[in-house]
């Protein structure tokens, strides 16, 4: 996806969808928020795991002052105990030292995702340890630019989709997949959308996308 195809999606989305369309006159079109391929974004997206986009990019901008250029090698090369000091948990930390040996190694080969299909990419991330299905999909949409990806374990998108449709209740994972129907085959851009009226929402000016390197 690029900025041309995402104003026509926007465009599609909020012509035919009065809760989009009210959110984009509320809040504006967000930036297209999109993350480079690699090693370091797939660091950052385990960094975001279960905390605040904040924490997670002080813990990634630590370990990238100590590693000077985040790749598998030079991770692998720090210890525990350094990686401990920069905010990374006991649990994190081997997550992230799996992930770089699966690409030192060859088992994951990220240059040749781009040429997969989404659950095919999802397949290859998930047989690494802590890279689930949330993960998977952020990538997809953020850094392989997928159109139709809908993060349904995402919270903040969970809470955005209540807030956005007036629903009584936070849909779970199951019915926040009903909910993303209507929105084929732009799901990613009505999850930007929402994500951005979430944060609007809060009077946060964080954003997705943080320098990597």
């Amino acid at each position: 996806m690029d900025d041309r195809l995402f104003a026509r999606s926007v465009s599609e989305l909020t012509a035919h969808d009065p809760d989009l369309a009210a959110l984009v006159a509320e809040h504006g079109i967000p930036p297209l928020w999109l993350r480079p391929p690699g090693f370091a974004s797939l660091v950052l997206f385990i960094l975001e795991q279960q905390v605040s986009l904040a924490s997670a990019a002080a813990a990634y901008r630590r370990v990238l002052e100590r590693v000077g250029t985040m790749g598998p090698e030079p991770l692998l090369a720090t210890t525990p105990e350094e990686l401990r000091v920069d905010g990374v948990s006991r649990q994190k930390d081997r997550y992230l030292r799996a992930l770089a040996a699966a690409v030192v190694t060859g088992e994951l080969d990220l240059a040749g995702l781009d040429a997969l299909t989404d659950d095919e990419v999802r397949r290859a991330l998930i047989a690494l340890p802590g890279i689930g299905r949330w993960t998977a999909d952020v990538y997809l949409l953020a850094c392989l630019g997928r159109a139709d990806l809908w993060p349904v374990g995402d919270r903040a998108l969970q809470v955005a989709a209540a807030e956005a449709l007036g629903l009584d209740v936070v849909p779970d994972q199951a019915a926040l997949e009903l909910v993303g129907e209507r929105w084929r085959p732009h799901r990613s851009t009505s999850a930007r959308l929402l994500w951005h009226g979430y944060l609007a929402r809060r009077g946060r000016s964080e954003t997705p996308l943080i320098v990597l390197d």
